[in-house]
């Protein structure tokens, strides 16, 4: 758990403006510090569950907040994610042509061929 100390110099680090405690940012920095630190509890203590299932809810949670941070502000998650050192992969804006690409079909025979199916199944 973190410190009020710790907590204090990563608001103070990552604020957005003067009064600035809870934007995504900060929470995000604040997950990844939590995170660090129940990895290396989780190393040391290889059987404690219910450490491991916080910290699984604490990646989830930082993971929302990183893809909504993306999708508002894409500069601001950049310099955050190179900042906390975060492995991420950027949101693609997916437009027919590329599913076409990837699947092989035009989209009209996509369609027809779900609707193929759904006639089938019953």
């Amino acid at each position: 758990m973190l410190t009020k100390q710790k907590k204090d110099k990563i608001i103070a680090r990552f604020k957005t403006h003067a009064n600035d405690t809870g934007s995504s940012q900060v929470q995000i920095a604040i997950l990844t510090e939590e995170i660090k630190e129940l990895t290396k509890h989780l190393k040391d203590h290889k059987h404690d569950y219910s450490s491991r299932r916080g910290l699984i809810k604490k990646v989830n949670e930082r993971r929302k907040l990183l893809r909504y941070l993306q999708r508002e502000d894409a500069k601001a998650w950049e310099k955050l994610t190179k900042e906390l050192k975060i492995k991420t992969y950027k949101l693609e804006e997916r437009k027919p042509e590329d599913i076409e690409e990837e699947i092989g079909l035009p989209v009209e025979e996509q369609e027809e061929t779900v609707e193929t199916v759904k006639d089938d199944a019953y």
